[in-house]
């Protein structure tokens, strides 16, 4: 099946205190991580990505998608359009501690083609999907993310190309427990 990935200005990221249905989006790659103290579901999505953090009773769900995609209201914690850059850090229940920062990078051609060939052959130390390209572009999309865990904290760091913009959205993420 060929995934089309939007345009990078329609992308958006949210940040939720509840799981989402895995339903709601176009799933292309998972992989799920279990810890002694929590578990992560991480899936690439034809827009970016959807990862579902679970501890003792708390859930936060991070998604990168398009504005277009029908998301819920409900408990939604954070959403910004994915524009330039953002840091972000969030204390929920039971001492959880969130931390985000993401950016949008335009970048030129050739840098755009040294950085998708690069990211397409690291594909053993995390988790990769090389979207068919899209008709416009001769090349196609690339998602990786990557994942370093610890008893108590988890980092995300999530690269999306999007090769008809010529950007890159990068993004890392920080779920920690308290001590």
């Amino acid at each position: 099946m060929l995934f089309v990935r939007p345009k990078v200005a329609e992308l958006t990221f949210r940040l939720y205190g509840r799981s989402l249905h895995p339903e709601l989006f176009e799933i292309v790659r998972s992989h799920t991580i279990e810890q002694p103290n929590y578990r992560v579901q991480i899936h690439i999505t034809s827009a970016g990505h959807l990862i579902t953090w679970k501890s003792r009773g708390v859930t936060l769900t991070e998604v990168a998608a398009s504005v277009q995609h029908p998301l819920p209201k409900q408990r939604q914690l954070l959403a910004y359009p994915l524009r330039g850059s953002h840091q972000k850090g969030l204390a929920y229940r039971g001492g959880v501690e969130y931390s985000t920062s993401f950016e949008l990078e335009p970048v030129s051609a050739s840098l755009f083609w040294t950085i998708q060939q690069q990211l397409g052959s690291d594909s053993e130390s995390g988790l990769l999907y090389r979207f068919g390209a899209s008709g416009r572009v001769a090349m196609g999309a690339v998602s990786y993310i990557y994942t370093e865990t610890r008893a108590r904290r988890l980092c995300v760091q999530a690269i999306h190309t999007f090769p008809d913009d010529c950007a890159i959205v990068k993004s890392e993420s920080v779920f920690r427990l308290p001590d």
